[in-house]
């Protein structure tokens, strides 16, 4: 019997060069996993599956329904949808990329937030953890959608932590650095791949987040940043 053995979790971004890692560990822990992504393809064989844009509300709400019916309950959240589109200082960015920073970084988890908090807020217990971007609390040049998309997640997180702690419901953001995925490592041939993030760091890190244990956590921005 795992630590999360009855537990249902829902996992956005699953299919994602972060999905895979994170929904093996909470598999591995005993945890029914709900994995959401826009293909409604598990990352790991025996994950129930779920086909959801989570930028648009109306997918958001029906897959946490779709969770629910299903399983009875969501007892966790962890949103690692996101994206990543820089390069250009301010004065040279394109409203496409400034919405479409916001639209994958913000509004997802908005919606995804929004659709899970009222069951849990009922019940009295619940678990969010969202994944967001060192860049969040340390600008970098031509990097200003990304950024500021980053920082207003760790706000609405926040938020939600002040509205929702008293409850027993408890929300958190990690904020990695670079992520030793094979797209990122695809982008950045010549970068020192051992000085990066392993997705296995941040899985076992939500672990935690995500447990009985972490109970009291609520409200953190939580940095890990690798061998920096």
């Amino acid at each position: 019997m795992g630590e999360f053995t009855g537990r249902v979790v829902l996992i956005t971004g699953a299919s994602g060069g972060l999905g895979a890692a994170v929904t093996s560990a909470f598999a591995d822990a005993g945890a029914t996993v709900a994995a959401v992504s826009r293909a409604g393809t598990a990352a790991a064989r025996g994950h129930f599956a779920v086909s959801a844009d989570l930028t648009k509300p109306e997918q958001a709400a029906k897959a946490a329904e779709e969770v629910r019916a299903r399983f009875g309950s969501i007892d966790a959240l962890l949103h690692l949808v996101g994206g990543f589109e820089g390069g250009t200082p301010v004065a040279a960015t394109a409203d496409a990329v400034w919405r479409r920073m916001f639209d994958l970084n913000v509004d997802s988890a908005f919606y995804a937030m929004r659709a899970v908090l009222p069951a849990m807020l009922e019940a009295g217990r619940g678990r969010i953890v969202a994944i967001g971007s060192r860049t969040a609390v340390e600008p970098a040049a031509a990097l200003g959608a990304y950024g500021a998309s980053k920082a207003a997640l760790v706000a609405l997180v926040r938020t939600v932590a002040l509205e929702a702690g008293r409850s027993g419901v408890t929300a958190n953001v990690v904020l990695p650095s670079v992520i030793d995925t094979p797209p990122n490592r695809a982008a950045n041939p010549g970068a020192d791949f051992s000085r990066w993030v392993r997705p296995e760091s941040i899985a076992r890190l939500l672990l935690w987040l995500a447990s009985d244990a972490a109970a009291d956590v609520n409200g953190a921005v939580i940095p890990i940043y690798g061998r920096v």
